[in-house]
Protein backbone atom coordinates (compact mmCIF):
# COMPACT_ATOMS: atom_id res chain seq x y z
CA UNK A 1 0.00 0.00 0.00
CA UNK A 2 1.21 3.61 -0.35
CA UNK A 3 2.08 5.51 2.61
CA UNK A 4 4.37 8.68 3.46
CA UNK A 5 7.39 7.42 5.47
CA UNK A 6 9.32 9.79 7.54
CA UNK A 7 13.35 8.44 7.47
CA UNK A 8 15.20 11.54 9.33
CA UNK A 9 13.61 14.66 10.88
CA UNK A 10 13.29 17.68 8.55
CA UNK A 11 11.01 20.31 6.27
CA UNK A 12 8.41 18.98 4.42
CA UNK A 13 10.71 17.48 1.67
CA UNK A 14 11.48 14.59 4.18
CA UNK A 15 7.69 13.68 4.03
CA UNK A 16 8.16 10.96 1.00
CA UNK A 17 5.34 8.98 -1.26
CA UNK A 18 6.56 4.68 -0.15
CA UNK A 19 5.04 1.53 -1.17
CA UNK A 20 5.44 -0.37 2.31
CA UNK A 21 3.75 -3.46 3.45
CA UNK A 22 -0.11 -3.69 4.31
CA UNK A 23 -0.89 -3.62 8.27
CA UNK A 24 -2.39 -6.97 9.92
CA UNK A 25 -4.35 -6.23 13.29
CA UNK A 26 -3.65 -7.62 16.22
CA UNK A 27 -5.50 -8.93 19.01
CA UNK A 28 -7.60 -5.82 20.20
CA UNK A 29 -6.72 -4.20 17.16
CA UNK A 30 -9.06 -3.43 13.53
CA UNK A 31 -7.32 -2.29 10.09
CA UNK A 32 -8.99 0.37 9.04
CA UNK A 33 -9.25 1.95 5.21
CA UNK A 34 -7.93 5.34 5.38
CA UNK A 35 -10.56 7.56 4.02
CA UNK A 36 -9.48 11.07 4.84
CA UNK A 37 -6.95 12.17 7.26
CA UNK A 38 -6.72 15.15 9.36
CA UNK A 39 -3.07 17.40 8.79
CA UNK A 40 -2.05 19.55 12.20
CA UNK A 41 0.42 21.02 13.77
CA UNK A 42 1.61 18.11 15.93
CA UNK A 43 2.47 16.59 12.74
CA UNK A 44 4.83 19.50 11.71
CA UNK A 45 6.08 18.67 15.26
CA UNK A 46 7.06 15.13 14.80
CA UNK A 47 8.73 15.64 11.11
CA UNK A 48 10.89 18.62 12.75
CA UNK A 49 11.21 16.08 15.83
CA UNK A 50 10.84 18.56 18.14
CA UNK A 51 8.77 16.01 19.49
CA UNK A 52 10.60 12.96 18.50
CA UNK A 53 9.69 9.34 16.94
CA UNK A 54 11.50 6.65 16.44
CA UNK A 55 12.70 6.93 12.47
CA UNK A 56 11.26 5.69 10.31
CA UNK A 57 7.53 6.71 10.87
CA UNK A 58 4.73 7.10 8.91
CA UNK A 59 2.92 10.44 10.34
CA UNK A 60 0.12 11.75 10.87
CA UNK A 61 -2.51 11.41 14.20
CA UNK A 62 -5.77 11.63 12.73
CA UNK A 63 -8.25 9.87 10.39
CA UNK A 64 -11.59 8.46 9.39
CA UNK A 65 -12.40 5.28 7.54
CA UNK A 66 -13.99 2.08 7.23
CA UNK A 67 -12.82 -0.89 8.95
CA UNK A 68 -11.62 -3.55 7.45
CA UNK A 69 -10.40 -6.57 9.72
CA UNK A 70 -10.05 -6.87 13.03
CA UNK A 71 -8.06 -9.28 15.25
CA UNK A 72 -8.39 -12.26 16.94
CA UNK A 73 -11.20 -12.22 19.66
CA UNK A 74 -12.04 -8.61 18.68
CA UNK A 75 -16.31 -8.29 19.12
CA UNK A 76 -16.24 -3.96 19.73
CA UNK A 77 -16.25 -3.51 15.84
CA UNK A 78 -17.01 -5.03 12.58
CA UNK A 79 -15.85 -5.28 8.70
CA UNK A 80 -17.67 -2.49 7.29
CA UNK A 81 -18.14 0.08 9.95
CA UNK A 82 -17.19 3.34 9.81
CA UNK A 83 -15.20 4.91 12.38
CA UNK A 84 -12.62 7.74 13.46
CA UNK A 85 -9.74 8.49 15.64
CA UNK A 86 -7.14 10.86 16.72
CA UNK A 87 -3.66 10.46 19.04
CA UNK A 88 -2.47 7.38 16.92
CA UNK A 89 0.14 7.33 15.04
CA UNK A 90 0.24 6.36 11.18
CA UNK A 91 -2.59 8.13 9.17
CA UNK A 92 -0.62 9.54 6.16
CA UNK A 93 -1.44 5.44 4.80
CA UNK A 94 -4.02 3.96 2.74
CA UNK A 95 -4.30 1.85 5.57
CA UNK A 96 -3.92 1.85 9.18
CA UNK A 97 -4.32 -0.42 12.56
CA UNK A 98 -5.58 1.16 15.27
CA UNK A 99 -6.24 -0.02 19.13
CA UNK A 100 -10.18 -1.00 19.10
CA UNK A 101 -10.75 1.05 22.40
CA UNK A 102 -9.60 4.23 20.62
CA UNK A 103 -11.80 4.15 17.56
CA UNK A 104 -15.06 6.09 17.83
CA UNK A 105 -18.10 5.24 15.76
CA UNK A 106 -19.31 7.84 13.49
CA UNK A 107 -23.08 9.21 13.53
CA UNK A 108 -25.67 8.08 10.50
CA UNK A 109 -25.31 10.74 7.65
CA UNK A 110 -21.61 12.17 9.10
CA UNK A 111 -19.69 12.21 6.18
CA UNK A 112 -16.01 10.39 6.92
CA UNK A 113 -14.22 13.27 5.65
CA UNK A 114 -16.08 15.65 7.96
CA UNK A 115 -15.23 13.24 10.86
CA UNK A 116 -11.44 13.34 10.08
CA UNK A 117 -11.60 17.17 9.79
CA UNK A 118 -13.09 18.04 12.80
CA UNK A 119 -12.32 15.03 15.40
CA UNK A 120 -8.82 16.21 17.29
CA UNK A 121 -9.25 19.81 16.86
CA UNK A 122 -13.06 19.28 18.15
CA UNK A 123 -12.18 17.60 21.09
CA UNK A 124 -9.15 19.78 21.74
CA UNK A 125 -11.75 23.23 21.60
CA UNK A 126 -14.15 20.61 24.13
CA UNK A 127 -11.72 20.52 26.58
CA UNK A 128 -10.08 24.25 26.07
CA UNK A 129 -13.93 25.12 26.99
CA UNK A 130 -15.09 23.01 29.26
CA UNK A 131 -12.06 22.13 31.19
CA UNK A 132 -9.09 24.23 31.01
CA UNK A 133 -11.40 27.40 30.82
CA UNK A 134 -15.06 26.82 31.00
CA UNK A 135 -16.99 28.88 29.08
CA UNK A 136 -19.46 31.25 31.42
CA UNK A 137 -21.96 33.26 30.40
CA UNK A 138 -21.38 36.61 29.33
CA UNK A 139 -17.30 35.87 29.57
CA UNK A 140 -15.02 37.79 26.86
CA UNK A 141 -11.96 35.44 25.31
CA UNK A 142 -9.34 35.71 22.71
CA UNK A 143 -9.02 33.45 20.41
CA UNK A 144 -5.45 33.99 18.09
CA UNK A 145 -5.17 32.51 14.24
CA UNK A 146 -9.12 32.99 14.85
CA UNK A 147 -9.84 31.42 10.49
CA UNK A 148 -7.25 28.49 11.19
CA UNK A 149 -9.11 25.27 11.86
CA UNK A 150 -8.42 25.50 15.05
CA UNK A 151 -9.74 28.80 15.64
CA UNK A 152 -13.45 28.51 13.48
CA UNK A 153 -14.31 25.71 15.44
CA UNK A 154 -13.06 27.96 18.54
CA UNK A 155 -15.05 30.62 17.00
CA UNK A 156 -18.41 28.87 16.46
CA UNK A 157 -18.42 26.89 20.29
CA UNK A 158 -17.56 29.68 22.29
CA UNK A 159 -21.06 32.02 21.52
CA UNK A 160 -22.63 28.53 22.05
CA UNK A 161 -21.62 28.28 25.29
CA UNK A 162 -22.94 31.66 26.26
CA UNK A 163 -18.89 33.31 25.35
CA UNK A 164 -18.09 36.41 23.21
CA UNK A 165 -15.07 36.15 20.87
CA UNK A 166 -12.12 38.72 20.17
CA UNK A 167 -10.06 37.18 17.48
CA UNK A 168 -7.16 37.67 15.74
CA UNK A 169 -6.19 37.59 12.23
CA UNK A 170 -3.75 38.68 9.31
CA UNK A 171 -5.94 39.42 6.77
CA UNK A 172 -9.12 40.92 5.29
CA UNK A 173 -10.21 37.08 4.06
CA UNK A 174 -9.23 35.86 7.53
CA UNK A 175 -11.40 38.78 9.24
CA UNK A 176 -14.45 37.72 6.93
CA UNK A 177 -14.16 33.93 7.94
CA UNK A 178 -13.50 34.55 11.87
CA UNK A 179 -16.54 36.77 11.91
CA UNK A 180 -19.15 34.94 10.18
CA UNK A 181 -17.95 32.09 12.22
CA UNK A 182 -18.65 33.96 15.26
CA UNK A 183 -16.08 36.36 16.49
CA UNK A 184 -17.96 39.56 17.53
CA UNK A 185 -14.53 41.34 17.37
CA UNK A 186 -11.91 40.96 15.37
CA UNK A 187 -8.56 42.31 15.60
CA UNK A 188 -5.77 42.47 13.01
CA UNK A 189 -2.17 41.98 13.85
CA UNK A 190 -1.01 43.86 10.63
CA UNK A 191 -3.40 46.78 11.75
CA UNK A 192 -1.84 47.26 15.51
CA UNK A 193 1.21 47.78 16.89
CA UNK A 194 -0.20 47.15 20.72
CA UNK A 195 -2.54 43.97 20.85
CA UNK A 196 -3.28 43.45 24.42
CA UNK A 197 -3.78 47.71 24.42
CA UNK A 198 -6.76 47.17 21.87
CA UNK A 199 -8.22 44.39 23.62
CA UNK A 200 -8.55 46.31 26.65
CA UNK A 201 -10.27 48.52 24.89
CA UNK A 202 -12.27 46.19 23.61
CA UNK A 203 -13.34 45.23 26.81
CA UNK A 204 -14.02 48.33 28.96
CA UNK A 205 -10.31 48.17 30.40
CA UNK A 206 -11.23 45.10 31.91
CA UNK A 207 -9.21 42.25 29.98
CA UNK A 208 -10.16 38.72 28.85
CA UNK A 209 -11.37 35.73 31.09
CA UNK A 210 -9.15 33.41 29.04
CA UNK A 211 -6.95 33.46 26.26
CA UNK A 212 -7.02 30.12 23.55
CA UNK A 213 -3.35 30.68 21.99
CA UNK A 214 -1.76 27.82 19.40
CA UNK A 215 0.36 30.53 18.03
CA UNK A 216 3.25 30.48 20.86
CA UNK A 217 6.14 32.69 20.66
CA UNK A 218 4.96 35.48 18.51
CA UNK A 219 2.03 36.00 21.03
CA UNK A 220 2.42 34.79 24.22
CA UNK A 221 3.07 38.48 25.45
CA UNK A 222 0.20 39.70 24.25
CA UNK A 223 -1.82 37.05 25.24
CA UNK A 224 -0.61 37.32 29.09
CA UNK A 225 -0.79 41.08 28.91
CA UNK A 226 -4.49 40.78 27.82
CA UNK A 227 -5.87 38.83 30.47
CA UNK A 228 -8.31 39.92 33.57
CA UNK A 229 -7.33 39.41 36.79
CA UNK A 230 -7.16 35.64 37.39
CA UNK A 231 -7.25 35.42 33.82
CA UNK A 232 -6.46 31.73 32.36
CA UNK A 233 -3.67 31.67 29.32
CA UNK A 234 -4.35 28.20 27.47
CA UNK A 235 -1.49 27.93 25.56
CA UNK A 236 -2.40 24.56 23.60
CA UNK A 237 0.37 24.99 20.31
CA UNK A 238 3.52 27.00 18.80
CA UNK A 239 2.61 27.59 15.29
CA UNK A 240 5.40 30.33 15.81
CA UNK A 241 7.81 28.50 17.22
CA UNK A 242 8.11 27.34 21.27
CA UNK A 243 7.64 29.75 23.86
CA UNK A 244 10.95 30.93 25.95
CA UNK A 245 11.32 29.73 29.78
CA UNK A 246 8.64 32.56 31.77
CA UNK A 247 9.69 33.54 34.95
CA UNK A 248 6.49 32.73 37.54
CA UNK A 249 6.77 36.12 39.07
CA UNK A 250 4.92 37.26 35.67
CA UNK A 251 1.69 35.57 36.48
CA UNK A 252 1.65 37.43 39.74
CA UNK A 253 2.04 40.56 38.01
CA UNK A 254 -0.21 39.65 35.47
CA UNK A 255 -3.16 39.69 38.46
CA UNK A 256 -2.71 35.85 39.55
CA UNK A 257 -2.88 34.37 36.14
CA UNK A 258 -2.89 30.95 35.39
CA UNK A 259 -0.78 29.27 32.85
CA UNK A 260 -1.21 26.21 31.24
CA UNK A 261 0.50 24.03 28.74
CA UNK A 262 -2.63 21.24 28.25
CA UNK A 263 -2.88 18.29 25.52
CA UNK A 264 -5.73 16.93 24.44
CA UNK A 265 -4.10 13.01 25.16
CA UNK A 266 -4.65 14.01 29.37
CA UNK A 267 -8.34 14.74 28.44
CA UNK A 268 -9.29 11.28 26.83
CA UNK A 269 -7.02 9.38 29.03
CA UNK A 270 -10.26 6.35 29.60
CA UNK A 271 -12.35 5.38 26.82
CA UNK A 272 -15.50 6.70 28.61
CA UNK A 273 -13.82 10.16 28.47
CA UNK A 274 -12.98 10.23 24.89
CA UNK A 275 -16.45 8.54 23.60
CA UNK A 276 -17.89 11.42 25.70
CA UNK A 277 -16.15 14.11 24.06
CA UNK A 278 -16.07 12.87 20.82
CA UNK A 279 -19.77 12.27 20.69
CA UNK A 280 -20.52 15.88 21.59
CA UNK A 281 -18.45 17.18 19.25
CA UNK A 282 -19.51 14.73 16.31
CA UNK A 283 -23.15 15.24 17.83
CA UNK A 284 -22.86 19.31 17.10
CA UNK A 285 -21.72 18.69 13.95
CA UNK A 286 -24.22 16.50 12.59
CA UNK A 287 -26.84 18.64 14.53
CA UNK A 288 -25.58 21.68 12.56
CA UNK A 289 -24.48 23.76 15.45
CA UNK A 290 -20.64 23.37 15.01
CA UNK A 291 -19.78 23.77 11.19
CA UNK A 292 -16.67 21.87 9.93
CA UNK A 293 -14.49 24.30 7.32
CA UNK A 294 -12.30 21.92 4.72
CA UNK A 295 -9.55 24.55 3.64
CA UNK A 296 -7.54 21.91 1.33
CA UNK A 297 -7.80 18.18 0.29
CA UNK A 298 -4.50 16.87 -1.14
CA UNK A 299 -3.91 13.07 -2.46
CA UNK A 300 -1.49 11.45 0.13
CA UNK A 301 1.52 11.83 -2.15
CA UNK A 302 1.11 15.50 -1.78
CA UNK A 303 1.94 15.58 1.96
CA UNK A 304 4.33 17.80 1.88
CA UNK A 305 2.72 20.52 -0.50
CA UNK A 306 0.05 20.13 2.93
CA UNK A 307 2.66 20.88 5.18
CA UNK A 308 3.95 23.66 3.24
CA UNK A 309 0.55 25.18 3.11
CA UNK A 310 -0.14 24.83 6.65
CA UNK A 311 3.13 26.09 7.93
CA UNK A 312 3.18 28.64 5.66
CA UNK A 313 -0.20 30.39 7.02
CA UNK A 314 -1.82 30.48 3.18
CA UNK A 315 -5.01 28.52 4.11
CA UNK A 316 -7.79 28.56 5.97
CA UNK A 317 -9.92 26.12 7.83
CA UNK A 318 -9.01 22.17 7.76
CA UNK A 319 -6.91 20.72 5.86
CA UNK A 320 -7.14 16.95 4.86
CA UNK A 321 -5.01 14.16 2.58
CA UNK A 322 -6.87 11.38 0.74
CA UNK A 323 -5.30 8.13 0.01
Amino acid sequence: MQAIQITQYGGPDVLIPAEVDPPAPGPGQALVEVAAAGVNFIDVYHRLGRYPTPLPFVPGVEAAGRVLAVGPGVTEVRAGERVAWALLPGTYAEQAVVPVDRLVPLPDGLAEETAAAVLLQGMTAHFLTHDVYAIQPGDTVLVHAAAGGMGLLLCRLIPHLGGRVIGTVSTDAKEKLAREAGAAEVIRYDQVDDLAGRVRELTGGAGVAAVYDGVGASTFDASLASLRRRGTLALFGAASGPVPPVDPIRLMQAGSAVLTRPTLGDFVVTRQELLERATDVLGWVAAGTLRVSVGGRYPLAEAARAHEDLTSRRTTGKLLLIP
